[in-house]
């Protein structure tokens, strides 16, 4: 069985064949799939979508990229939804320094507050981290994040920043990229994760894997992930399989 752990199956992406779309994921061995309610707009479909389908679950948050966007009682409101039987973790959220949409210090308080939400409902967190690698590891050990530890999405950090999260209690998750013929930083990242701390991911409808790259991506490639980091750890298809399925199950309390 794989285990999707980040996809955005609500997306407009995928409303004009969403239905097969979930269909090709299942014929293609994907067994768990965590579609990730990252704003306003997202989080009803993201809920919508897990309360259609048993093997589909939710992560509810708010992401760095919206964090301006973000009202009074929209805390409130992914504290409600956590006690939700499909919502199983806080996410994604983050820190994001590439689009300039919302300023640091908002990004930090809207982070920070949702970390400590986060610990507040029992939830392990996934994070959004895009070119605040510093900032990201910072703030989770000021806000002892290792007490739900969580999940990096889509790693594309170097050893260094992956061994601080490993130690703070966090899964190291990887997506297309990885696949990726000049991906040489994350090839030598997944190589050292250990096994029992390894994640894969789609990011779908984003970041699809080699030979789909540009193109929309969908849970099904997960299997090629599963195939990159089989070849890169020397184990079988299988054993990556049902290795990161395992771990996505423990992190999301899913056993």
């Amino acid at each position: 069985m794989l285990f999707d752990t980040h996809a955005h199956l609500d997306s407009p992406n995928f409303d004009g064949d969403r239905d097969e779309v979930i269909a090709r994921a299942r014929e293609a061995g994907v067994g768990l799939i965590v579609n990730i309610g990252f704003n306003r707009e997202t989080i009803p479909t993201t809920i919508a979508l897990a309360e259609q389908h048993d093997f589909i679950y939710a992560a509810v948050g708010w992401h760095p990229v919206d964090s301006i966007d973000m009202k009074p009682g929209d805390l409130e409101w992914i504290e409600q939804l956590a006690s939700h039987p499909k919502v199983v973790a806080i996410g994604e959220i983050g820190l994001d320094y590439h689009w300039d949409t919302s300023p640091k210090e908002v990004q930090h308080h809207v982070f920070r507050e949702q970390i400590r939400l986060a610990k507040k409902v029992g939830k392990p967190i996934i994070i959004h981290n895009r070119d605040a690698h510093e900032d990201i590891v910072k703030i989770l050990k000021e806000e002892n994040a290792s007490e739900v530890g969580g999940i990096m999405h889509c790693f594309s950090g170097s050893w260094e920043t992956a061994k601080l999260c490993l130690d703070m209690n966090f899964y190291i998750s990887f997506g297309g990229p990885v696949t990726f013929k000049n991906a040489r930083v994350p090839k030598e990242v997944l190589a050292k994760v250990p096994l029992d701390r390894l994640l894969i991911e789609t990011d779908c409808p984003y970041l699809a894997p080699h030979p789909y790259r540009g193109k929309r991506n969908e849970s099904a490639y997960v299997a090629l992930v599963a195939e990159a980091a089989a070849e890169i750890t020397g184990k079988s298809v299988g054993e990556i399989s049902r290795i990161t399925a395992e771990n996505g199950r423990k992190c999301f309390g899913l056993l």
